[in-house]
């Protein structure tokens, strides 16, 4: 594989970004997600900072090998941001090369320096996923996600 770049997403982003989200619900929970409205959700991001940040990895080439996006919260009880990373997906015929590594550790190394902390959810049946991220370091925090669903 050709040399990795990791950086921020554009607005030209946004097909790809969209069909990645599209693959990684239906791969991670079997979810079929409607293309427009993870569109609209895409856009709206990068039209709002505020509500958070993709990074892309692309190729030497330019093709885009995989992507993540960050949002925040504000922790009291511990004085500092958290970033939660999300819409983690690299594409098939690239994983098991590092793509992940190399975002993950990007946003890690950008976290400590800002004084942030990172976490990140993932399916209980997500296997791969799990073992990749224990890889790098994450673990159970003691938390269970709830929702409240109307």
């Amino acid at each position: 594989m050709s040399e990795l770049i990791i950086r921020p997403a554009r607005s030209a982003d946004t097909p790809t970004i969209v069909r990645f989200n599209i693959a990684l619900a239906e791969e991670s929970e079997g979810l079929r997600l409607d293309a427009p409205t993870v569109e609209a959700g895409v856009r709206r991001m990068f039209s709002d900072p505020a509500l958070g940040r993709y990074l892309v990895a692309v190729s030497a080439e330019g093709e885009r090998l995989g992507q993540l996006m960050i949002t925040t919260e504000w922790s009291d009880w511990r004085n500092c941001m958290m970033w939660w990373l999300q819409s983690v997906y690299t594409a098939p015929e690239h994983r098991g090369r590092g793509v992940f590594r190399l975002l993950c550790e990007h946003v890690l190394d950008d976290a400590r320096e800002a004084g942030c902390r990172v976490r990140l959810y993932v399916e209980r049946g997500n296997s791969r996923a799990i073992a990749a991220y224990r890889a790098l370091g994450f673990d159970h925090c003691g938390y269970d996600v709830m929702e409240h669903a109307e």
